[in-house]
C-alpha cells in the first residue's frame, strides 16, 4: 500500500438534495481514514477516549465531540482507542460546498458562516459550551422528516456555532493546504505567511522577515505575537512541522530526508520538537497513520 491510499468515501449526498443526515448508535468506530470533497459535520456523544484525527491533530476526545470540516479532501477518522463504551451516538451531516453561493454568503446575514466555513477548512472542533447549547437543533434536525423544515433547522444550526467565540482549528495550514485567513490577518501579516510558505526550507533569520514588512525585529516580534497569537519562532516550527507530516503521510522519503527537506538543521533537534508538538515520535507518527489507511 503506498502512503498516499486515504479511502476516498463517496457519500451518499445526491444532487437532489441540500444536505444528507444520518443518525447512528454504535458499538465503536470502524470506518478508517478517509476524505471527501463534501463539507461534513460531525457530532459524536458518549464516546470518551475515542481519538480524532483531522489531518496532522490527533486528539483523544471526551464525552462530546463536534467538529466541522470544509477542508477539501482533509483526512480525518474517529477511533475507538481506549473508549470503552457499547452505546455511542453519532450524527453525521454531509453538504456541497455549493450549497450556500458565494453571493449569499457576502450577505450580512450570514457572513459569520461565511468566516466559519473559511477556519473550518482545518477542522474546527466546538466547545462543550457549544455543544450544549446547540444539541436541540442536532436533534430537531436528525428527527424532522419535513425536508423543508429540516432545511430551517440547519440553517439555524449553522448560524447559532458561527456565532460561537469557544471554537479550534485542528490541521496545521501547511498539512490542510489552506492559506492564511485573509479576513482576520492584515496584509503584513499574509506578506510573512507567504514567504515563509515559499522559503520554509532555508534558514530564516527574523531580521531578514522584519524588514520585509519594513519593521525593525522588536517593533515585528510585537506586531508579529498580537496578531497571529504565537512568537515568530513557534509559527515557523509549526509551518515546518505541518509541512514535515505531510510528507510523512504522503512519501516514502526517509525520516532523515523529510527532516532536512523541511528546513531543520540536525535529525535529533527535529524528533525532540516533532514529540513535544504531536507527542509522538516522526516514525510513531507515520507507523500509526499507516495503519489507520487500511480499508476494513
Amino acid at each position: 500500500m503506498q502512503l498516499n491510499d486515504v479511502l476516498h468515501e463517496i457519500t451518499p449526498l445526491s444532487e437532489e438534495d441540500c444536505f444528507y443526515v444520518v443518525e447512528r448508535s454504535k458499538a465503536g468506530f470502524n470506518f478508517p481514514l478517509h476524505k471527501h470533497l463534501e463539507y461534513e459535520l460531525n457530532y459524536v456523544e458518549n464516546a470518551s477516549g475515542a481519538r480524532r484525527t483531522v489531518g496532522d491533530s490527533v486528539e483523544v476526545i471526551g464525552n462530546f465531540d463536534l467538529v466541522l470540516i470544509t477542508g477539501r479532501e482533509l483526512e480525518h477518522v474517529w477511533e475507538n482507542y481506549e473508549c470503552r463504551s457499547k452505546e455511542i451516538r453519532e450524527i453525521t451531516i454531509q453538504f456541497s460546498s455549493d450549497l450556500f453561493p458565494e453571493n449569499m454568503l457576502n450577505k450580512n446575514q450570514f457572513k459569520s458562516i461565511k468566516q466559519m466555513f473559511e477556519k473550518a477548512q482545518k477542522g474546527l472542533a466546538f466547545s462543550l459550551n457549544t455543544v450544549i447549547a446547540t444539541r436541540p437543533f442536532l436533534n430537531s434536525l436528525s428527527h424532522e422528516n419535513q425536508s423543508f423544515y429540516a432545511m430551517i433547522h440547519f440553517i439555524s444550526l449553522l448560524f447559532e456555532l458561527a456565532k460561537c467565540n469557544e471554537s479550534t482549528t485542528l490541521a496545521s495550514s501547511s498539512f490542510a493546504r489552506t492559506d492564511i485567513d485573509t479576513n482576520a490577518e492584515s496584509r503584513r501579516v499574509k506578506k510573512v505567511h507567504d514567504y515563509l510558505m515559499s522559503h520554509y526550507t532555508e534558514k530564516i533569520h527574523l531580521s531578514e522577515v522584519a524588514s520585509l514588512v519594513g519593521m525593525n525585529e522588536v517593533s515585528f516580534s510585537r506586531f508579529f505575537k498580537l496578531r497571529t497569537g504565537k512568537c515568530f519562532s513557534d509559527y515557523l516550527i509549526d509551518i515546518r512541522i505541518g509541512s514535515a507530516i505531510r510528507l510523512l503521510v504522503d512519501s516514502s522519503q526517509s525520516i532523515s530526508e523529510i527532516c532536512f527537506k523541511c528546513g531543520f538543521n540536525n535529525i535529533s533537534n527535529f524528533n525532540r520538537i516533532f514529540k513535544k508538538l504531536k507527542d509522538c515520535t516522526p516514525k510513531e507518527f507515520r507507523d500509526n497513520y499507516q495503519k489507520k489507511k487500511i480499508i476494513v
